[in-house]
């Protein structure tokens, strides 16, 4: 299974392609752009949410609300092209237009973000080139892509959860979630203007949004995602790029401003005995083998071991900031404050979203390299005998 996505921030559209999914998965627009929705929620989003409603059209791989084995298209229109397109057309510029007279040219690289790096490795003069492509935008098609994995494990008896644990260094008591099943936790997350499942925290988590964005700054924060019923053994000791903890943590790490991973009681482990880290091991007729603890957070060996699989995600503050830090001018040398686009104070409840998308994909795409992956039927039956044979080993 692969996933490519294309289109710029303020370009007419958003493409993703799938390839690789099975055959006879039931798939529809609505289950992706019911998750899309979910992106652009949560306190603390700017205006670009208010512009864009995002709607996906599924145009390729998909007939009558199943698929077809062939390529997947994803498509979402941008509703603010229309006041760009002079700005950011395809199309040659006439040969009396100069080009450095497009409005909206950018020669002042923003401090955290992509735009003087990509400049000098593109050798783009204009840093919009830049920007327009590594914008957090190219998320929404990270999960629409991810929607449809998600769909797919749903379909294989797997389902996952996110929610945001920590903003501006107020922290969630995980507590709260301790006797919750996945489906009330997602209603409590879903419900919440952060999604947090601490009620209590969430309130604070707000004030503390309201006031950075006040004060003209940004807030970071970390978000946990959850996947229970992914089988054992799935990934590899075998080889190093082979290893599923390692797949994971580069996907998390793919997404826009992501600087931290951890898994279980993460960088906590630092701190404790050996004793006090690793998993006691168990078995029972109705469970198989199990873990009395959860402390590695479902992975040992470089492979899943049955057990709850727990990742987190730190994402820095967004750096574009309305109280600007200094920056330099590509063309004249001087210093100047950085230019401003818009920006949200706080994306982390969003990010959480597309956290458990790109999770979502990269499971999907270790099952479909495990099993009989054609069609739907054999692959979940092959993935039922599998779970047989592990239970009783």
């Amino acid at each position: 299974m692969r996933v490519l996505t294309a289109g710029e921030s303020h370009g007419p559209e958003l493409t993703a392609i799938i390839e690789g999914l099975p055959a006879q998965l039931p798939l529809t627009a609505e289950m992706i752009t019911k998750e899309l929705s979910r992106r652009q929620g949560g306190h603390g989003r700017g205006r670009r949410m208010q512009i864009e409603k995002d709607q996906v059209v599924i145009s390729s791989g998909v007939r009558h609300g199943k698929t077809l084995g062939s390529p997947v298209t994803l498509t979402v229109v941008n509703d603010d092209w229309k006041h760009w397109t002079s700005i950011m057309g395809v199309e040659p510029l006439p040969a009396d237009v100069n080009p450095e007279d497009i409005k909206r040219q950018i020669t002042r690289p923003r401090p955290g973000h992509a735009d003087l790096v990509g400049g000098i490795k593109f050798g783009h003069r204009d840093l919009r080139n830049v920007l327009e492509r590594s914008s957090a935008r190219e998320t929404t098609m990270r999960v629409a892509a991810g929607a449809v994995a998600k769909q797919f494990l749903s379909e294989l008896g797997i389902h996952t959860v996110a929610h945001v644990v920590e903003i501006g260094g107020i922290v969630a008591d995980s507590g709260v979630t301790a006797d919750l099943s996945m489906e009330d936790m997602r209603i409590r997350i879903e419900a919440d203007p952060v999604y947090c499942a601490d009620p209590k925290v969430s309130q604070t988590m707000v004030a503390a949004i309201d006031d950075a964005k006040d004060r003209g700054d940004t807030l970071g924060g970390v978000v946990e995602v959850i996947i229970e019923g992914y089988p054992p053994g799935m990934g590899s000791y075998a080889q190093f790029d082979k290893k599923l903890d390692g797949r994971l943590a580069a996907a998390m790490m793919s997404i826009n401003a992501f600087k931290g991973v951890e898994f279980g009681i993460g960088f906590e482990m630092a701190k404790l005995f050996g004793s006090e880290v690793h998993d006691e091991i168990a078995w029972s007729k109705e469970r198989g083998y199990y873990r009395k603890s959860n402390r590695l957070g479902g992975l040992e060996g470089g492979m899943s071991t049955g057990m709850p699989i727990i990742i987190r995600g730190v994402m820095k503050p967004i750096p574009t900031l309305y109280k600007p830090l200094e920056s330099v001018d590509i063309d004249t040398k001087e210093a100047f404050t950085a230019t401003i686009e818009r920006s949200d104070p706080c994306a982390v409840p969003a990010a959480s979203v597309v956290a458990e998308h790109v999770i979502a994909t990269e499971l999907a795409k270790v099952l479909i390299e495990e099993f009989r992956s054609f069609e739907m039927n054999g692959l979940k039956a092959d993935l039922e005998e599998y779970r047989l044979y592990a239970k009783e080993f």
